[in-house]
């Protein structure tokens, strides 16, 4: 089981604005911070983290899940809203399974960002 994740990226500040409004639809939030550092979780833990170090990698993928396919949606579009680039319109990928509803969106480092619902159709 993972306890946490940490991305490195160029400008912990940029990052972390856009991932506050990134990970709000799917009930994320900043909970702690340290210089240079802040860890993004749910119910009081940090489980995914951001900090400035090399090497930057663009090839990241993070895929967050949700019980609804409204939440892919609603993330989609802020991330898109916080400056993220769409890799991946919300909808049906059946090559995976017949219920996976995901969305991809390149944070501002260039990392692959997923929302995915394996729920049948609300």
């Amino acid at each position: 089981m993972i306890d946490h994740v940490v991305l490195n990226v160029r400008d912990v500040e940029v990052s972390r604005k856009f991932y506050a409004a990134a990970l709000a639809p799917l009930g994320y939030a900043a909970l702690k911070s340290f210089p240079g550092w802040v860890g993004f979780g749910m119910a009081g833990k940090a489980d995914f983290w951001l900090t400035r170090r090399d090497p930057i990698g663009a090839g990241v993928h993070v895929a967050w899940r949700c019980d609804r396919r409204k939440q892919v949606d609603e993330f989609h579009a802020a991330a898109l809203k916080a400056g993220g680039k769409d890799n991946g319109r919300p909808g049906l990928r059946k090559e995976y399974h017949p219920d996976y509803y995901g969305a991809f969106v390149l944070d501002p480092d260039g990392n692959n960002m997923e929302a995915v619902c394996n729920e049948p159709q609300e």
